[in-house]
């Protein structure tokens, strides 16, 4: 037989997850141009792009364009789509081994890390992700409620996907009745009593960990001010000197500086972002949240020369019904997969999978969340992928691959049939994008979604 990643025996990949790390692993092998290599990409839900899709905010359709360069890579030949089926359930590593030379798992960070404060347990209390994927129309979590009637809510964490969380709370309905977001939130939403939201950051604002456009918005709602306690505003010598270099901190601590200084016009809706605070414990009544209990911090130079949150003896209580955790994510354990669960990510030595013991499993790697914890914007996903495709292919050539049993794409396809009649061929999922983009067309928007799985398998195998 001829060698692995000819015309005649061709790399055969698997590729667990199907958002961005994942296509960035088929446009990587693409540019092995000596090598001839076929992809079959599985996921659990009948739609493809994972957090392009449920976690991109449905007001920033220009991050969400990155679609197309996927897109193409989907309708290559050798790439093969199978959506709705999940490993774990459907598939089994068993199933890989026999069917793959390699294995790529890509499967995100889908998990908030804990607050692990009194009162987390609330009613009220939620992690940023449930809110995120219920806006956005995530089947997983369209039936969630969120007790919108609530005067103030605050987010605990001062990432991008906090200023997601208060921007989605602070627009009207007519700033949101032009994107994507779900039917079921754009409803609630427009009932929505909430006037008063609170991004609550435990580090200065040299340390915040939005992006420039993210807090550059957070000034352009058409009815919700935004303010900053001017004393919280306020950078220190240290925490200057460490961002001499760094352009988007300094761009940071300006928006920041100017809208501690600017006034509050009375709009309906007031956001006001807080740096040196930690929550303490949440506050309830008969079960319910009611307040969020702050201590003060000030920063403090560490051994290593960085800086970081020191607490205090100063405490308040801010008065709020909903509380949404944004304090970092963790990757889901993959069954017969080594995990770290502290890191909450894929045990890997440069996207090469590893034992406890640091040994390389033969043929299996991880790119994305992960692989490196939930870090970068979508694009840092290519260049980590790149990373792990350069280990796949430096092991193709070494010899350091599995030795599937059958490598055909029709052993796969049986495979597949036989374990599920409802798993979604690219083609398929074309259908489900065609209604939804002529859904959207019909109203003014870009795309109205499906947000039930058996509706979309109606649609995809009409």
């Amino acid at each position: 037989m001829s060698a692995v990643g000819t015309e005649g025996n061709p790399l055969r990949v698997a590729i667990i997850g199907s958002g961005p790390a994942g296509f960035y692993t088929v446009s990587n092998f693409q540019k092995q141009k000596d090598l001839v290599v076929e992809f079959d990409m599985f996921d659990r839900l009948p739609t493809p792009f994972g957090l392009v899709r449920a976690g991109v905010a449905p007001d920033h359709q220009k991050d969400k364009s990155v679609q197309r360069a996927y897109d193409k890579s989907a309708r290559l030949p050798n790439f093969r789509f199978y959506g709705n089926v999940e490993y774990g359930t459907d598939l089994h590593i068993d199933d890989l081994r026999k069917h793959y030379h390699q294995v790529m798992f890509s499967t995100g960070a889908p998990f908030d890390r804990n607050l692990d404060v009194p009162g987390e347990d609330l009613d009220g209390s939620f992690s940023a992700t449930e809110f995120v994927a219920w806006y956005n129309g995530h089947p997983d979590f369209r039936d969630r409620e969120f007790d919108l009637s609530q005067e103030s809510v605050a987010i605990v964490g001062i990432g991008n996907v906090a200023m997601d969380v208060a921007r989605i709370l602070c627009k009207t309905h007519e700033e949101l009745a032009v994107t994507d977001i779900a039917d079921h939130a754009l409803e609630a939403l427009k009932n929505s009593k909430v006037k008063n939201v609170y991004i609550l950051g435990r580090r200065g604002p040299a340390q915040a960990a939005f992006t420039p456009p993210e807090i550059k918005e957070m000034g352009e709602f058409a009815d919700a001010d935004v303010t900053v306690p001017s004393d919280e505003a306020e950078v220190d010598e240290v925490s200057m000197a460490l961002i001499a270099d760094d352009k988007n901190a300094q761009k940071n601590v300006g928006f920041i500086q100017e809208y501690a200084a600017r006034p509050v016009e009375g709009k309906s809706r007031l956001l006001t972002i807080r740096f040196l605070v930690s929550p303490t414990e949440l506050v309830g009544e008969n079960g319910k949240v009611t307040g969020i209990r702050l201590v003060k911090n000030e920063l403090v130079q560490r051994d290593d020369g960085s800086l970081g949150p020191r607490t205090t003896d100063q405490e308040e209580l801010i008065p709020v019904g909903l509380v949404f955790r944004s304090v970092g994510y963790k990757g889901q354990p993959l069954p017969d997969i080594p995990y770290n669960e502290s890191w909450g990510t894929i045990l890997n030595e440069a996207g090469r999978v590893v034992d406890d013991s640091g040994n390389q499993v033969t043929g299996l790697y991880t790119a994305g969340w992960i692989k490196r914890g939930p870090s970068g914007v979508i694009g840092t996903n290519k260049t980590c992928a790149q990373e792990t495709v350069g280990c796949m292919v430096e092991d193709l050539a070494a010899g350091r691959i599995n030795e599937p049993e059958d490598a055909s794409v029709e052993g796969v396809a049986a495979l597949i049939a036989e374990r599920t009649h409802e798993s979604v061929t690219y083609s398929e999922w074309s259908r489900i994008d065609e209604a939804e983009l002529a859904k959207g067309e019909e109203q003014g928007r870009p795309r109205v979604k499906f947000t039930e799985i058996p509706e979309m398998l109606e649609v995809a195998k009409d």
